[in-house]
């Protein structure tokens, strides 16, 4: 990938209705050839990975899902896969004595699949560089805060314990530093004063799903003008 972004399809940051914002604004979507060959990875309800399938649905997001890896057996993820017709594969990160095992386990996967972008859409676990050195700025992740505040585990909470105002989510490439690669893409979100933890995550979701297609798809742009893809 270039040294710096490619922000041709970054126009001014756009302010919604209720008061969220996003930067930059994703009302054009990046496009390029061939279509992308994505994998996903996900521990719970899997609305980010059904988020990123509606996107390719409805033809903004130009690639496809290839594989789909959860590490909880029967989470909600894995129901929605099916309904797509994605195929899904687990591995339970319970079986595996180092984090190293199971990252290994995901790029032989990943890689047995054809993918050539990894997504963390709600995937509960740090990886290695194992992970990361397979897939170098083709490993991206969703964090449901303003980063680089509120890092790592419980983000909303924290934020709510913090009394901050605004907070957020962001699509980020994923380094070995914990949620603290470069920032593809932010949303803010006003913190309401009789929030709960899970009325500001429902929120902060809503836009974690109109955010990631779009970084993925600029990620995937980047990625394809910086080297040819056999």
């Amino acid at each position: 990938m270039p040294e710096q972004l490619n922000r041709s399809y970054c126009s001014d940051d756009s302010l919604g209705s209720s008061g969220e914002l996003v930067a930059p604004s994703i009302e054009r979507w990046p496009q390029f050839e061939p279509m992308l060959r994505l994998g996903v990875m996900a521990s719970g309800n899997g609305s980010n990975f059904g988020a990123i399938q509606e996107a390719i649905s409805a033809n903004l997001l130009k690639a496809e899902i290839r594989q789909l890896v959860v590490n909880n057996q029967g989470c909600g993820a894995a129901k929605r896969a099916d309904c797509f017709n994605i195929p899904c594969k687990l591995l339970d990160h319970r079986k595996f004595n180092q984090r190293e095992h199971l990252d290994h386990a995901l790029v032989k996967t990943f890689l047995q699949a054809d993918v050539e972008l990894v997504v963390m859409a709600g995937w509960m676990r740090i990886v290695t560089s194992v992970l990361i050195d397979a897939f170098p700025s083709r490993l991206l992740n969703i964090h449901p805060s303003l980063l680089p505040s509120f890092k790592g585990l419980d983000a909303v909470g924290q934020a709510l314990k913090a009394s901050v105002r605004v907070s957020g989510c962001t699509a980020h490439l994923v380094q070995p530093d914990v949620d603290a690669g470069r920032i593809i893409a932010q949303a803010a979100v006003p913190v309401h004063q009789n929030d709960t933890p899970a009325s500001l995550a429902k929120r902060i979701q809503f836009q974690e799903h109109r955010i990631l297609p779009w970084a993925i798809a600029l990620t995937g742009l980047n990625w394809r003008q910086g080297q040819s893809i056999g």
